[in-house]
């Protein structure tokens, strides 16, 4: 199955034997694969509308995958079941992630493994897991055309992180590398822009652009 980068990298962090929950599938594209890669890998094909679960039933007939991979039309987590143990969620908005779990903190007590990619909010994400018994267990960036973005591997669990580690990730301040200065560069770039921009009355923002804009500065300019 070929499908693009952000979803490989994703279905790539999936740990053999897993049954996951991925909602919001859309076509199913990221399901087919992970069944394919791995054939101890079982997935819950979710999607709140009937015209993308459609689809993701055509696309799971015509690789002869029905035995492994089961639609649910359903918003959020209303299509979890207690034998899932991997939750996966991509191409949506932080705070909408956020919600989704806050309407049902029942399942943060049950899973071991959510594997997210928020558009926007990553910092948001974290802190709520991390509050909720989650730790930062892997961290990716990965080029989309000319988007980076970020995938969140957590594992349930107890760890404190600083400012500075939710603000870049802490596993992403261990791995560095070229994507993760090209896309703090552009982080910079869009902070310095925004601080020019706001009115002079938004002064606790102004701090805490500023704040991040420093926190930048000096982790891609360390030798």
């Amino acid at each position: 199955m070929k499908i693009n980068d952000r979803l490989k990298k994703i279905g790539d962090l999936v740990e053999a034997n897993s049954f996951c929950l991925d909602v919001g599938c859309d076509h199913a594209f990221l399901d087919i694969y992970l069944v394919e890669r791995n054939e101890n890998i079982r997935a819950i094909a979710s999607d709140v509308n009937e015209g993308p679960l459609n689809h993701a039933r055509e696309n799971i007939k015509k690789h002869h995958l029905e035995d492994k991979i089961e639609c649910r039309l359903g918003n959020g987590l209303d299509t979890y079941s207690d034998d899932v143990d991997t939750i996966i969620i991509s191409g949506m908005g932080g705070r909408s992630m956020i919600g989704i779990f806050k309407n049902h903190l029942e399942v943060l007590k049950k899973v071991d493994t959510i594997i997210l990619s928020p558009n926007n909010y990553q910092i948001d994400v974290k802190k709520f897991l991390c509050k909720h018994y989650f730790y930062l267990h892997d961290e990716e960036l990965v080029k989309e055309g000319k988007f980076i973005y970020q995938i969140l591997v957590f594992k349930k669990g107890k760890k404190k992180y600083s400012k500075k580690e939710y603000f870049f990730g802490p596993v992403l301040l261990e791995k560095k590398g070229k994507l993760f200065m090209e896309y703090y560069q552009r982080e910079l770039v869009s902070r310095e822009i925004l601080i020019k921009m706001l009115p002079k009355n938004y002064r606790w923002k102004k701090f805490l652009t500023r704040r991040e804009i420093k926190m930048i500065k000096e982790e891609i300019n360390k030798k």
